[in-house]
């Protein structure tokens, strides 16, 4: 569980980025951060794995504050996907993804036939391993960037805009493939869009934030398309139900990623369907 108590970011100058913010994540579920730019949900996320300390506030996982945690262990124990996957460009990819297992103790060699079978289970062809990021497409590297954080087998999954760099058809097919994949393994995911179909699509629960992480209202998707609690959250969702109808749909036969979770869930064994666009 992760916990946002009354958290605040001021940057050097007076800039406030998160003013105030509290909002708990459960565990084992998708929760989108939603809003335009500058709405602070890339900050609030950062938090998180501590990229940047707030201000003022807390934030605590698991009931102890990020704060009391080394910072480098805290990252390495915490996955993170970034737009374009943000791979290492100097090193193949089974390199980038066996990178965290490795500086925690991995052998080299156990590391590197760990993330080939990775690769496999995120549907990539395990010889692309031996390619550098320049020679994948979008999409294959997106799904490099997913293993690469699901590698150490972490309980906190954080999701940049990490589907912002591929053309529509891609991230739809990248979007499906993440509500699988969190029906399988049942993490608990923040995940940052300005999106709201990407959004209504893969929460669980979504946070529509305002000017300073302020939240605007939060809930399921068909509760904000329901009841809007403002102008503002009716506006950035698109006016009126019918408008949004198709932003709440699913993966085929999917509902929420809690109600998908195979009993016992946590592995990663067995996962299939994932195309390799």
């Amino acid at each position: 569980m992760i916990e946002f108590e009354s958290v605040g970011k001021t940057y050097p100058g007076g800039a406030v980025a998160v003013e105030g913010f509290t909002y708990t994540v459960p565990k084992h579920r998708t929760v989108v951060l939603v809003g335009s730019s500058g709405s602070g949900k890339t900050t609030l996320l950062r938090m998180v794995n501590r990229m940047v300390d707030p201000t003022s506030g807390r934030v605590l996982i698991d009931g102890v504050d990020v704060r009391e945690a080394d910072p480098v262990k805290l990252r390495r124990s915490i996955g993170y996907v970034l737009q374009d996957g943000g791979l290492l460009p100097h090193r193949t990819v089974a390199d980038n993804v066996a990178t965290v297992p490795i500086l925690n103790g991995t052998p080299r060699r156990e590391a590197r036939s760990a993330a080939l079978e990775l690769l496999e289970r995120v549907g990539l062809d395990p010889e692309l391993g031996a390619r550098y990021p320049a020679q994948l497409s979008g999409g294959q590297r997106q799904r490099v960037g997913v293993a690469r954080a699901l590698a150490a087998e972490p309980e906190i999954l954080l999701m940049d805009e990490p589907f912002g760099a591929v053309d529509p058809i891609v991230r739809r097919e990248l979007q499906d493939e993440l509500v699988r994949l969190q029906g399988e393994i049942g993490k608990t995911v923040v995940f940052v869009t300005h999106d709201v179909e990407e959004a209504f699509r893969l929460c669980d629960e979504v946070v529509v934030l305002g000017e300073g992480g302020r939240i605007a209202q939060s809930g399921t998707p068909e509760e904000i398309l329901a009841a809007p609690a403002s102008d503002f959250v009716r506006t950035f969702v698109g006016g009126t139900k019918s408008t949004r109808r198709c932003a709440c749909a699913r993966s085929p036969g999917a509902t929420s990623s809690s109600a998908r979770r195979a009993p016992g869930g946590g592995s990663l064994k067995g996962l299939t369907g994932l195309s390799a666009a």
